[in-house]
Parts: C-alpha cells; structure tokens; sequence
C-alpha cells in the first residue's frame, strides 16, 4: 500500500461570463462565502469579496498518493472547484493553486524560554 499524504490546496481564479443571476446572487450571499467561512474541507469552501466582484478562492483538503505529490493534489482540487462552480453556474477563468503538503511541512516551535 502506497503512502497517503493530506494536502491543502487554495484555489484562486477570476469570475467571467457571469450571468445577471449570478451577479445578482454572488453579492447577496457574500456574508456567507466570506472570512469566517474560510476552511479547508474536502468539498471546497469558497470565499470573495462582493465588490468589486473580481477574484475568488477556494480551498479544499485533498488525500492522494504520496508518489503522486503536489501537482496531483492541485489538479484534484481544480477540478473539484470546476465542478462545484459549475454546478452553482458561475462562469470563472484562470485558474490556479497553491498547494501545502501537511505531512512534510516543519513546524517550527519556540524554545521553552522564549514563551
């Protein structure tokens, strides 16, 4: 059995060819895609700003092989965040991830004197 990483993948990308629906949907529900509700799960959370509506992100928690690394980890999310704005009908464009692998990142911790 092949070694399975957690990652965690920001989402960024640009909203175009949005219909009226959705302009007029995007900014009444921005309370709820706001900073608060920025947390990495496996379905995706989706934050922006609702003027100027511009730019988006999403973030999501992906599990994938190791061997498979970061690039296969960002694929999975920009695909999960496609499928999830599609299915809300939002038109976007350009995107991009950055992406953390959870179990290779080093954590750094104060000395005991320096608390």
């Amino acid at each position: 059995m092949s070694e399975r990483h957690t990652y965690r993948v920001i989402v960024r990308g640009t909203w175009d060819g949005l219909t009226d629906e959705a302009r007029a949907r995007l900014p009444a529900e921005a309370g709820e895609h706001g900073l608060t509700s920025m947390r990495f799960t496996e379905e995706g959370s989706l934050s922006y700003e609702p003027a100027p509506l511009k730019h988006f992100s999403m973030r999501f928690v992906v599990v994938s092989d190791a061997a498979d690394g970061e690039e296969m980890a960002a694929a999975i999310a920009e695909d999960r965040a496609e499928s999830v704005l599609k299915r809300l009908g939002y038109g976007f464009t350009g995107l991009r991830s950055t992406v953390t692998d959870l179990d290779t990142m080093k954590v750094n911790r104060r000395p005991a004197s320096r608390r």
